[in-house]
């Protein structure tokens, strides 16, 4: 399955790109050694090179700014696969970009419950001030605008993302003045998570690595407040009304039994004299309630073969169209006589 064809909007609808790959930009920082011993740091992370592919695509993103021709091979020859086999990778995930982003990544939730709140009217606002659409960078460079399925906020609906932190319950103006403030070269903190730095920052972040310069900034997007209000409604509704769930059951929970066998195959005595394997088997053949049951406890049972061989257990199995004597199987030789007589034609037995 694949985007229409020039769909920007099909292309994130079905979660494909499939725009053309445009050549390098002149000013694309190149991936350099450095990169390599990092993408090899990444590799030794993982007990098989290949499942260090995500990650280091975020890596080579960290670098560029999305995943370039560049940036395939250099994964391609770093985990031995072929450059088709990233590529299949990096274009199927959209937080992989096929072209050039913005210094941030602004992301509006289109998803049912942002939808009806305004999340469509806040993408139209934003589309329209920065003369893109899906998936499209701003002239200026500050911003690349995207719609997303979902942010997984419902209860911070309209959401909006910059470079992944969480801007909630938006509204058009509220958003139209965020993106404003990117562009000046602003980084109004979110609503609740790390301060901003811009898209490449996340990115190196997503591949493993620290995208703050020191331990200092590290520790304080660590520890940036939160507005938590939405989720934590319910908790404080119920402390206003004095509500609690109920208590669990007192005592140790009781061995959960098997409903389809009878107790002794789940838990054999072991006051017969034999082992608990075989013990269970007696009991299942036992408990058959029909011929085919007993004749598949039978077969089933630890001296099959033996005494239970050929559906024959000790006590006697009905054996009413349940097996066939050995020898008796149409079309072999010295074929004995049948266990049950059959009618004939023009035997006139029935």
């Amino acid at each position: 399955m694949s985007a229409l064809p020039g769909s920007p909007e099909a292309a994130a609808t079905t979660g494909l790109d499939d725009s053309p790959v445009l050549p390098a930009p002149a000013d694309l920082p190149p991936l350099t050694e450095q990169t390599r011993l990092e993408a090899r740091e990444i590799i030794a992370r993982y007990p098989k090179a290949r499942s260090a592919l995500l990650p280091m695509l975020h890596l080579v993103q960290s670098y560029q700014g999305y995943v370039s021709p560049e940036g395939v091979t250099l994964c391609a020859e770093e985990l031995g696969l072929t450059k088709a086999e990233v590529g299949a990778v990096a274009t199927f995930y959209t937080m992989y970009k096929r072209r050039p982003t913005g210094r941030h990544l602004v992301s509006v939730c289109t998803n049912t419950l942002c939808s009806v709140l305004g999340g469509q009217r806040i993408m139209d606002a934003l589309s329209a001030d920065l003369g893109v659409h899906h998936d499209e960078t701003a002239a200026d460079g500050s911003v690349t605008l995207e719609h997303a399925e979902c942010l997984a906020a419902c209860d911070y609906a309209p959401v909006v993302t910059v470079d992944y932190e969480f801007y909630d319950q938006q509204d058009v103006a509220s958003a139209r003045e965020l993106v404003a403030a990117l562009r000046r070269g602003e980084k109004p903190l979110p609503t609740r998570g790390a301060p901003l730095t811009d898209f490449r920052g996340i990115s190196r972040q997503l591949a493993g690595f620290s995208q703050y310069g020191d331990a200092d900034a590290a520790r304080a997007a660590i520890d940036a407040p939160g507005a938590l209000e939405p989720t934590l409604a319910g908790l404080r509704l119920a402390v206003e009304r004095g509500e609690s769930a109920p208590a669990m059951p007192a005592g140790t929970p009781s061995e959960p039994e098997d409903q389809g066998e009878p107790r002794e195959t789940v838990r054999p005595s072991g006051r017969t004299g034999e082992t608990p394997e075989k013990e269970a088997g007696d009991a299942r053949v036992a408990a058959a309630d029909n011929p085919a049951e007993r004749a598949g406890a039978a077969q089933a049972h630890p001296d099959a073969g033996a005494e239970y061989g050929r559906g024959r257990p000790p006590g006697g199995l009905d054996q009413q169209g349940t097996d066939t004597p050995a020898g008796t199987e149409p079309g072999t030789e010295a074929q004995g006589p049948a266990t049950h007589p059959r009618a004939t034609p023009g035997s006139g037995k029935a």
